[in-house]
C-alpha cells in the first residue's frame, strides 16, 4: 500500500459513498457460515463492520498498514481483533473461509500475483472477494496530474507521475484465477453520488487519490495547489438543478470461490 499516511477522519467524512461498494460486493459472496473472516485493508473498520453483521458467528480479522485506520478501527469494533500487515507479502497462517478485500488491491501493482496466491489460502469453497475503484481515466485523477505539472510546485513532479498503475483488463482476472476456482465473476459498476459542490469532491479525494500529490507538494504551497485544483473540479464538473455535482466513480469487483 501506499507509504504516506493515511487519515481515518478524512476518508470517513464519504463514509456512506465508500461503504456502499462493500456492501455491493457482500451481497454477491455465496457463503452463508464461514468460520474464519479476514477484511484485507480494514481502514477505520466500515468494511469490517458490515461482514461482522453479516456472520456474527465467525472469527472475524481486520488487518491494515495503517495506524490511524487500526486505531480507529479498534476503537469502533472492540470485540473484533485488528493486526498491521503488508498485504503484498502477508499469507494467513491456516486456511480461511472468506477473504474480503474493499478498495485496497488498486495500491498493490503486483496486485494479480497476490490474488492468486491468497486465492491458494482459501478453504475449499471458500471465496475471495475484491473491490477496487478503477476512475484512473475520470476527471478527478487527470486533473491532479495536470496541475501537479503546471504551477510554482511543478519542480517536485518533474520527470515522473505519481499516477497508479492502470488496474488490468477485466479477462486478466479471469486468467489467472480460473484453475483454482469454482466461479469467477468480474463486473463493473459505475456509481454516480451526488455531492454538495466541487470543494467537497476535493474532500474526497483528499482522502485517497490526491494524498501522494499533496505530500510532494512543498508545504507553503498547499494552500494554492488545493485553490488551483479545485478551480478545475469546479469548471469540470458543473451544478445540477438542485446545485449539487455529480462525482462519476467507476469500480471493478472480482469474486472467487475456490474449488
Amino acid at each position: 500500500m501506499n507509504a504516506t499516511a493515511w487519515s481515518a477522519s478524512q476518508y470517513l467524512k464519504f463514509e456512506d459513498e465508500r461503504t456502499r461498494p462493500a456492501r455491493d460486493l457482500l451481497a454477491q459472496v455465496p457463503l452463508t457460515a464461514p468460520k474464519t473472516v479476514i477484511d484485507l485493508g480494514c481502514g477505520p473498520g466500515n468494511s469490517t463492520e458490515l461482514l461482522a453483521a453479516r456472520w456474527p458467528a465467525a472469527e472475524l480479522t481486520g488487518l491494515d498498514s495503517d495506524p490511524d485506520m487500526l486505531e480507529t478501527a479498534r476503537k469502533r469494533l472492540p470485540d473484533h481483533r485488528f493486526i498491521a500487515a503488508d498485504l503484498a507479502n502477508w499469507m494467513p497462517e491456516a486456511p480461511v473461509d472468506v477473504l474480503f478485500a474493499n478498495a485496497v488491491f488498486q495500491w498493490i501493482p503486483n496486485h494479480l500475483e497476490v490474488l492468486v496466491r491468497l486465492l491458494g489460502t482459501l478453504s475449499s469453497g471458500g471465496a475471495l472477494a475484491v473491490q477496487m475503484p478503477d476512475n484512473l481515466g475520470e476527471p478527478t485523477h487527470l486533473l491532479m496530474e495536470e496541475v501537479a505539472h503546471s504551477g510554482p510546485w511543478a519542480s517536485a513532479f518533474a520527470g515522473q507521475s505519481l499516477r497508479r498503475r492502470a488496474l488490468p483488463a477485466p479477462s486478466a482476472y479471469f486468467d489467472a484465477l480460473h484453475a483454482a476456482s469454482a466461479r469467477v465473476d468480474v463486473w463493473h459498476t459505475v456509481y454516480n453520488h451526488p455531492l454538495a459542490d466541487a470543494a467537497a469532491i476535493v474532500e474526497w479525494v483528499k482522502g485517497t487519490g490526491l494524498r501522494p500529490y499533496l505530500d510532494r507538494v512543498p508545504t507553503h504551497l498547499r494552500a494554492e495547489f488545493l485553490a488551483a485544483y479545485t478551480a478545475r473540479i469546479a469548471a469540470t464538473y458543473p451544478p445540477m438543478a438542485d446545485g449539487r455535482v455529480l462525482l462519476r466513480f467507476p469500480r471493478i469487483f472480482v469474486l472467487a470461490v475456490r474449488a
